[in-house]
C-alpha cells in the first residue's frame, strides 16, 4: 500500500466523519420540517458512506488514524460555538451554514469517489464497491439539499438586514 494512498485515505475519513457529525447535528436542528426530513436522509446516506469508506480500508489494509478522526471530531463540536447572530437560539444563519457547509463537504465527497475510482484506479482493487453509484449518490444529495441551501441563505440575508 502507497503511503501517500493511506494518508490520503485517513484525512479523507476524518473528513467523512466531521461531515456524517455535522449532518446529523443539521437534521436535529430541524426535526419536523421539511428541510430536516431532507437532512435525515442526506445524514443517514452520509453514515453509510463512511461505513463504506471503512470498509475500502480495510480491505486496502489501511490502519484508520483515529487520532485524525478525533480531531474532526472535536473541530466539529467546536463549531456548535460560533456566532451566529443569536446569543443561544438557533438562526436562519446557523441554518444556512449547515446546509452550505454540507454541500461543500458532498461535492468534495464526490470528487473523493472520482480521484478513487480514476486516479488511485481502485475500481478493479475493490470489489463490491461501485464508485459509479457513490459518485452519483453523492449528486443526488447535492441536489436534494441544494433548494433547501438556496432559500435558507434567502431567509438569512433577508432577516439580518
Amino acid at each position: 500500500m502507497d503511503g501517500f494512498l493511506a494518508i490520503y485515505l485517513n484525512d479523507q475519513l476524518a473528513l467523512g466523519v466531521g461531515w456524517r457529525e455535522l449532518a446529523r447535528r443539521a437534521a436535529g436542528n430541524n426535526r419536523g420540517t421539511a428541510v430536516g426530513e431532507t437532512l435525515e436522509r442526506v445524514a443517514t446516506e452520509i453514515a453509510e458512506d463512511v461505513d463504506t469508506f471503512r470498509s475500502i480500508m480495510d480491505h486496502l489494509g489501511v490502519r484508520q488514524n483515529p487520532l485524525k478522526t478525533a480531531a474532526v471530531f472535536g473541530a466539529e463540536r467546536l463549531s456548535r460555538f460560533k456566532p451566529n447572530g443569536r446569543l443561544l437560539a438557533y438562526s436562519p444563519l446557523s441554518r444556512f451554514l449547515e446546509l452550505e457547509v454540507l454541500t461543500m463537504g458532498i461535492d468534495g465527497k464526490k470528487q473523493l469517489w472520482t480521484t478513487l475510482r480514476d486516479l488511485a484506479g481502485l475500481a478493479d482493487q475493490v470489489p463490491g464497491v461501485d464508485f459509479d453509484t457513490l459518485i452519483e449518490r453523492a449528486a443526488s444529495q447535492r441536489a436534494l439539499l441544494e433548494p433547501h441551501r438556496v432559500r435558507a441563505g434567502t431567509e438569512a440575508f433577508q432577516a439580518g438586514e
